[in-house]
């Protein structure tokens, strides 16, 4: 501190000399808690970034949602290709057939739930005398669960069938009119669609 010592002399100096320093001590003061500050700053900034702001964790959850639904209807999909063309196969004149199932949504689940249905009626009445009657409906409505092997379960009330969206089949046989027309309606009435959604193709020879 030697050079400080010198810009403003010694303890003996006189009133102005004195003021001069008292000023330099605030500027010295002010200058270290400025760098402080600058470092607090950069710590909050370093924990802000690590820290994933809600709207990301809010879309990777839906994301991740969205693609539990995608497996599960690719399931349903695999699993009624393979099931329509086992008894496409049983149709005399097909030969080896190939189905190729796609749906616009996955089965859907509906679960019985107790619902209470009450209303609240209240008067009111207004600066000028009058009476005015406001009434309420209060609707409730509780899961209906069951205890099975001390795990507590909803009860399904039921189940609604995924929507095909379209079916294509592709079959040695259907290169015969009458064979082609069996595979069409028998997918038809199989799945429960309509004509426009079901395409029958003959398979390419050597394949």
């Amino acid at each position: 501190m030697s050079w400080l010592k010198n810009l403003v002399g010694d303890g003996e100096a006189d009133g102005p000399k004195k003021e001069q320093m008292k000023k330099i001590k605030l500027l010295a003061a002010g200058a270290v808690i400025g760098i402080g500050l600058l470092f607090l700053g950069g710590l909050g900034n370093d924990k802000s970034a690590k820290t994933p702001p809600p709207v990301q964790e809010k879309a990777a959850v839906i994301q991740n949602q969205n693609n539990q639904a995608k497996t599960a209807m690719a399931s349903e999909e695999e699993y009624l290709s393979q099931k329509l063309c086992q008894m496409l196969e049983q149709v005399e004149g097909a030969g080896k057939v190939k189905v190729t199932v796609r749906l616009e949504n996955s089965t859907q689940t509906e679960y019985a739930v107790n619902t209470s249905t009450g209303k609240k009626t209240t008067q009111e009445k207004d600066q000028s005398g009058g009476t005015r009657v406001l009434t309420e409906d209060t609707d409730t409505g509780q899961l209906v669960l069951v205890s099975r092997n001390g795990e507590e379960t909803p009860v399904m009330s039921r189940e609604i069938a995924p929507t095909v969206a379209g079916v294509l089949v592709v079959a040695d046989g259907a290169g015969d009119p009458g064979v082609k027309a069996q595979l069409f309606r028998a997918t038809q009435v199989a799945l429960g669609v309509e004509p426009q959604k079901v395409i029958v193709m003959a398979r390419k020879a050597g394949e």
